[in-house]
């Protein structure tokens, strides 16, 4: 008994010694198993991933931003170019919250800023990353020095160098510039793939937005090889940044001064100065105006709310927008009238204090009217029952073919056309198709609409640049150009941009004496007091009604030299009650008066073409 328990007991032994190396080599293979499975997995199944995150670990790219191109008026003279910023900005991951109470301290006492100012930009934005925040912008260069002379004991801190829009003229010419800002979450996914950072800026309005994909330039770079410590160990390669290219404008500095100048005291309004020859726009304002250095930097909700959201709409452009011309539309009457035949060149109408049409009588504005006139004596003393008579008889069909060829009820051609409006020049066709705001049928046109069209109010409102453009029709012999703010390589006087208006020359004619008139001696006068030096103007005063509901607008829209048309102002009022012989046309004056003394400086240094 006892042996063969011994026997078994052997036995036992036996089996388990036999087991053990299998046991351990079942167990290799298993861990040759797994470990061969994750080496396919990562080197053949995902061996791109992980050789692009090993080169991501050795291989750093440093990107470079380009200088955005500059915006310089004809002669040269920067409008808009760019500026070094230095900011501050840590990287939380690198803090506990210990040390970053006291960075915080040690920041506030060596720049000079509140504590709470550096705790609320660092808690400001969800938006932004764990890996970087912004904690002040545009620092002074005495902070900048102070920072780096404590640097090596500020660790999580650094000052960022940047590049931001500068205007040194602020808000010259605010509306033509435009301006820039970051791109949206929202624009990038679309942007990137044209070469965009998430930290770019992108041209929103004017010329800014307009030319963005000259004016950007393009991303350059260097790829760097590190080692696990982030100790550079070589250049792999660089590309330098492609920098923008400069924009040369058609303003004129000195005239764009005197357009600012001249609107300072207004509530709202524009100039508009013009080469008819050419459609070169010299001087373009509007009031209020802003600031565009206000894009490049920080601001308040306050700051933000006086301008975004401001009754004054400073960031409206009253030289795109549309507005009851009044008198200043009269030439349109007057094609209409010559041209559809009714009412000639010669032809002379009895004006009377008053003519009834429907249930309304219009009235002459001097309560009596003028007797026997033609278009000529009409034009000069603005005589509202001639126009009233032209414009009826003519029919809404030759008064809008008429304002059709001058240019109005369209876009400009200009390149900022994002911020022009178009217009209207109210017609039957308009009226029956509900005027914008009624059912089809139900506003038809009444001959009260036709009458108050023959004098450019209520259902008329052009832009002071579509105004101007009209007028350098009369200046320039009869062409309607493309007003333009960039000549570039464009040949501007190509039938293209520079088209013949299909009037004839006797109606063109008659117009112009008639402008010619209201200088020498109607409502036009006050351009020639003082003003003998200047080459003899033409042009016609306007005083609308807001058909909106406020005051009325002043007006002037004139040209000179009469016989060559060199140059084309419109002066613009807006809400300014007491007529466009008292406020708009002093305002053309002085435009007038700066443009003839450049003109005659040039023509001494035998400097460039006439302005």
């Amino acid at each position: 008994m006892k042996k063969r328990e011994k026997l078994h007991l052997s036995s036992k032994k036996h089996v388990g010694a036999f087991n053990q190396p299998l046991i351990f080599f079942l167990f290799t293979c298993l861990i040759f198993s797994v470990t061969g499975a994750r080496l396919f997995w990562i080197q053949i199944v995902n061996g791109s991933y992980y050789k692009k995150l090993s080169e991501e670990n050795r291989i750093k790219l440093i990107a470079n931003p380009p200088i955005r191109g500059r915006l310089l008026d004809r002669n040269g003279v920067v409008l808009a170019d760019n500026k070094l910023i230095y900011s501050l900005s840590i990287q939380p991951r690198l803090l506990t919250n210990s040390e970053w109470i006291d960075l915080r301290k040690t920041l506030s006492d060596l720049l000079n800023v509140s504590i709470n100012q550096l705790e609320n930009s660092f808690n400001r934005s969800n938006a932004e990353t764990p890996y970087k925040k912004l904690l002040l912008s545009d620092l002074s260069v005495e902070q900048v020095i102070r920072f780096k002379e404590q640097e090596s004991k500020l660790y999580g801190a650094q000052i960022d160098i940047g590049l931001v829009r500068n205007y040194p003229y602020k808000s010259l010419a605010a509306h033509a510039l435009g301006y820039t800002q970051l791109i949206t979450q929202n624009e990038f996914s679309e942007l990137s793939e044209r070469g965009y950072k998430f930290s770019d800026r992108i041209g929103r309005k004017g010329i800014e937005a307009a030319f963005e994909s000259e004016l950007r330039g393009q991303w350059g770079g260097e790829m760097l090889e590190i080692d696990a410590m982030g100790t550079v160990q070589r250049s792999l390669g660089l590309k330098l940044p492609k920098a923008g290219k400069d924009i040369q404008l058609t303003l004129d500095l000195e005239l764009q001064r005197t357009a600012e100048k001249v609107l300072s005291d207004k509530v709202g309004g524009a100039i508009v100065a013009i080469d008819p020859r050419t459609g070169a726009i010299r001087a373009i304002a509007s009031q209020p105006t802003f600031d565009l250095n206000f894009f490049s930097q920080p601001f308040t909700n306050q700051q933000y709310d006086n301008l975004f959201v401001s009754l004054k709409r400073p960031l409206l452009s009253r030289a795109f927008n549309a507005y009851d011309p009044g008198s200043t539309w009269k030439p349109v009457t007057a094609i209409a009238g010559m041209e559809s035949g009714k009412f000639p060149a010669r032809q002379k109408l009895n004006t009377v204090p008053c003519i009834t049409y429907g249930s309304h009588c219009f009235p002459e504005y001097n309560k009596r009217g003028f007797g026997w006139i033609g278009y000529e004596d009409a034009f000069r003393v603005s005589s509202n029952t001639f126009f009233y008579q032209v414009g009826v008889g003519a029919g809404s069909k030759a008064l809008y073919d008429a304002a059709i060829k001058l240019g109005f009820d369209n876009y400009t051609g200009i390149e900022t056309l994002i911020d022009e409006n178009k217009g209207l020049v109210g017609n039957e066709e308009w009226a029956d198709k509900g005027r914008g705001w009624g059912n089809p049928g139900e506003t038809p046109w009444l001959v009260e609409d036709m009458a108050s069209a023959s004098i450019g109010q209520s259902v008329v409102l052009v832009t002071p640049l579509q105004l101007a453009r009209a007028y350098a029709v009369f200046a320039n012999g009869g062409y309607l150009i493309t007003p333009h703010l960039v000549d570039g390589n464009t040949n501007w006087r190509s039938e293209k941009y520079f088209q013949k208006v299909d009037i004839q020359d006797t109606t063109l004619e008659t117009i112009r004496r008639g402008l010619r008139k209201v200088v020498t001696s109607g409502t036009g006068m006050g351009v020639n007091i003082d003003t003998s030096i200047l080459p003899p103007v033409a042009g016609k005063t306007g005083t609308a009604e807001d058909s909106s509901g406020g005051s009325d607008h002043a007006w002037f829209a004139g040209f000179t030299p009469y016989e060559s048309g060199e140059i084309v102002i419109v002066a613009f009022a807006q809400n300014t009650p007491g007529g466009g012989s008292v406020h708009a046309l002093p305002m053309a004056k002085k435009m007038l008066q700066t443009w003839y003394e450049l003109s005659s400086n040039e023509e001494l240094i035998g400097g460039k073409d006439q302005l």
